[in-house]
């Protein structure tokens, strides 16, 4: 069994250590550190760079005691706004935040269930399969550091992601893809007392735009969402300008370009009709999957659990995680509940008892030793 009381203590001092997306590089060097003292190597390649971050993912390799096929094990270190000076309490069978800030379980406790186990593995000397571990930077805001994983070191056909609300039981096996827009509604600037009707308002021309698209929730696999509406300007001046960041999101790759598509005519649409121009750009933030209910590593993952007791409930995710990423170059990868509930807002916390119970899924995973 693992140690609970290492693990609450580990992650609590994880949590306080800052880590917002693209300011990595002190959790790492902790990481770095505590895999070492189990006398592990550790590799970390330079997707900082590419990033803008001060850090990078981190890779460790655990050779197996059997010719078992090797399993990934994967979680994230950086964390969303506002992650500074994070306070982590105790509250009954919850972790939670002191003041104004994220708790940081999403995803430090994916990290610490997944090193828990391998130190709970160490211990013991268990018997295990061949381990192979990434904990990547930059998830949040478009999974870009598990984009920049150097898939040539890993040999794993399968993994388990720990990056999901609810228990370990709780097994995501279908997720969406997501798409960016960015556009710029470039108006006309006039004097908005002395000649208004010489202008052509950008706020107006957006504001009619958007009116017109289907947002938030369009359909049981689709979402949409405006995340930016700039336009800064004095009241005396007719807006030249409006910026626009918006996202689709869709477990059907046609529903997803459908609804892409969508919001850009409603852009051009508007910008017609009242002779504004429009420039946009779209990204492809990642791609959705589907895992087969039939398939084989679901089904190890689901035994996995029900033996330790663990309820099982195979479900849809409306969110991407490093699993998107993982599964287009070819690992099956399961992204699994590790108690992280109300992510990305103050009210986040952690179900304690899940936490505990992801940890130990990924110990019995790791020393399986059947073929």
């Amino acid at each position: 069994m693992v140690n609970k009381e290492r693990m609450l203590n580990t992650f609590m001092e994880y949590v306080r250590i800052d880590s917002e997306t693209k300011n990595e590089k002190a959790i790492g060097e902790r990481i770095i550190k505590d895999l070492k003292d189990l006398g592990l190597e550790i590799y970390t390649d330079r997707a900082g760079e590419k990033l803008g971050s001060n850090g990078n993912n981190i890779y460790c390799f655990i050779p197996g005691t059997s010719d078992s096929e090797s399993m990934l094990f994967s979680a994230h270190m950086d964390t969303v706004v506002p992650g500074v000076g994070i306070e982590p309490y105790i509250d009954g069978e919850y972790i939670k935040s002191r003041g104004n800030t994220i708790l940081g379980g999403d995803d430090k406790a994916g990290v610490v269930a997944i090193l828990e186990a391998v130190r709970t593995l160490k211990e013991n000397n268990s018997p295990r399969r061949p381990i192979e571990i990434v904990f990547s930077i930059c998830e949040e805001g478009g999974i870009n550091g598990a984009k920049e994983v150097e898939f040539s070191k890993l040999k794993s056909k399968t993994g388990v992601i720990l990056d999901s609300g609810g228990g370990p039981g709780e097994i995501i096996v279908e997720a969406p893809g997501q798409t960016k827009v960015f556009a710029k509604i470039i108006g006309k600037a006039a004097h908005a007392g002395a000649h208004p009707e010489k202008g052509v308002s950008a706020i107006m021309v957006a504001a009619e735009a958007v009116s017109e698209m289907k947002l938030l929730r369009v359909d049981q696999e689709t979402t949409a969402n405006i995340g930016t509406f700039k336009a800064e300007g004095p009241t005396n001046i007719v807006s030249p300008l409006v910026e626009i960041i918006a996202e689709a999101r869709s477990r059907s790759t046609e529903k997803l370009n459908k609804q892409t598509e969508h919001m850009i005519e409603c852009l051009k649409k508007s910008c017609e009709k009242y002779g504004a121009e429009l420039e946009y750009s779209i990204e492809n933030t990642y791609y959705s999957y589907v895992i087969d209910p039939e398939d084989e590593h679901l089904k190890e993952v689901s035994a996995t659990c029900e033996s330790l007791g663990i309820n099982v409930e195979k479900v849809p995710s409306g969110g991407g995680s490093d699993a998107n990423v993982y599964n287009l170059n070819g690992i099956k990868a399961l992204n699994i509940g590790v108690g992280i509930d109300l992510a990305h807002t103050i009210d986040e916390r952690l179900n304690i008892s899940d936490f505990v119970n992801a940890s130990e899924v990924v110990l019995k995973l790791m020393t399986s030793t059947e073929k």
